[in-house]
C-alpha cells in the first residue's frame, strides 16, 4: 500500500488522537470521520434486507405518540 506523509498542527493532532480507538491507525480515524458520505441509496439498500415484526412497529407508535403529548421545551436563553 502507497503511503504519504502529511504535517498537521498539534490541535489537530490532539482531535485524532482523542478520536482514535485502541488498535485504529489515524488512517482509520481520518477515513471514519471524513470518508465517503452515504446516501439515500445507500440507506434504501440496507433496509431492502430489513424485517420488521408487528411489535416493532406498535412500540414505534407509541413512542412518537408519546413525544407528541410530552415535547421537549425550548430552553430561554
Amino acid at each position: 500500500m502507497a503511503v504519504k506523509t502529511i504535517t498537521i498542527d498539534l490541535e489537530a493532532y490532539t482531535v485524532l488522537a482523542r478520536r482514535k480507538r485502541p488498535g485504529q491507525s489515524f488512517s482509520q480515524v481520518i477515513k471514519e470521520h471524513l470518508g465517503a458520505t452515504r446516501t439515500g441509496r445507500d440507506l434504501a439498500q440496507a433496509l431492502r434486507g430489513a424485517r420488521v415484526t408487528e411489535n416493532t412497529l406498535n412500540a414505534l407508535d407509541e413512542m412518537v405518540s408519546a413525544r407528541r403529548r410530552d415535547q421537549a421545551r425550548r430552553v430561554k436563553v
